[in-house]
């Protein structure tokens, strides 16, 4: 009775433990990614061209020229703004070098009677000067077959989709930021930043720790104290 009440009470501890450790982890990647933005942008120079470069530029900012490739416009469906259903649109931009990166450029509403009816965006022709910040690539949604194509579509691969336009990619994506010199092209971007939920990890960790007590408790209590007290 004395080992499993002890192994109980220390695998309970154990794991309330633990999940006070997930919360340190959460919060101090959270910490990590916002020291990052607060870094000097990256150049074109900077921006990685190699996959196994990119975890460490993600969440930096980045502040690139180029022109937009409207031809390869994509909308990534059933995406939500300020709870609204609409789509993010993707757009190449052409690098100086001939590189081209995905940028994601804003949401914009989908149209309820038809999604296929897609409110006019306004490009600017010509160089553009952006604020952005790389990020990986939106959330994969469950998509059918006949969604991984044409304009609207569900979800987006860098390396598929740079073999299906024969641009080079950078092998990153990019969102863009609001910028006081920037164009009025009726794209919202209000990005949220991701808060750690740190909240029910302490919620587990409490109720583990609880558990632990309980455990401890009902041993002293029918293992010593309830013996004596017979007697008497």
């Amino acid at each position: 009775m004395l080992l499993a009440s002890l192994a109980a009470a220390l695998g309970t501890a154990r794991l309330g433990i633990w999940q006070l450790d997930r919360a340190a982890q959460k919060t101090a990647l959270h910490e990590a990614i916002v020291a990052r933005g607060d870094l000097p942008p990256l150049t074109i120079e900077e921006l990685a061209t190699r996959p196994e470069q990119v975890a460490a530029q993600e969440h930096r900012r980045v502040q690139l020229e180029g022109r937009w490739l409207v031809q390869h416009h994509i909308y990534l469906d059933n995406r939500q703004m300020d709870g609204r259903p609409g789509f993010y649109l993707v757009t190449p931009l052409l690098l100086a070098d001939g590189d081209a990166v995905l940028v994601q450029r804003g949401w914009l509403p989908r149209n309820n009677r038809d999604r296929t009816q897609l409110a006019p965006v306004k490009t600017p022709q010509g160089r553009v000067r952006i604020d952005a910040r790389i990020t990986p690539c939106p959330a994969r949604l469950y998509e059918f077959k006949a969604a991984a194509s044409g304009a609207i579509r569900q979800n987006l691969d860098i390396a598929a989709y740079a073999q299906e336009t024969g641009l080079r990619l950078r092998p990153l994506a990019l969102l863009q930021l609001d910028s006081a010199a920037g164009p009025a092209d009726g794209l919202q971007r209000r990005w949220l930043q991701a808060a750690p939920d740190v909240s029910k990890h302490h919620g587990y960790a409490l109720q583990w720790f609880s558990l632990s007590a309980l455990v401890t408790g009902l041993y002293v209590w029918f293992q010593l104290i309830q013996p004596r007290r017979r007697p008497r």
